[in-house]
């Protein structure tokens, strides 16, 4: 069986849901928000503007 690619790491809310998941093969963080019948995804940034990375999941943990 293939191993899945993201891995979801936070979770909020019941209607209106937040979550984090993390591509595994990169490392880069994705801000989910679902309300309704409506829902977004983005790259997670941090206070400067750059994409969270968590390192244990980076090739490139130098980042």
């Amino acid at each position: 069986m293939k191993e899945e690619r993201f891995e979801k790491v936070y979770s909020q809310g019941i209607t209106n849901v937040t979550e984090i998941w993390v591509d595994k093969e990169t490392g880069i963080n994705y801000l989910f928000h679902s309300g309704g019948y409506a829902g977004g995804i983005t790259p997670l940034l941090d206070s400067n503007g750059n994409v969270v990375i968590t390192a244990r999941y980076s090739k490139n943990a130098d980042f």
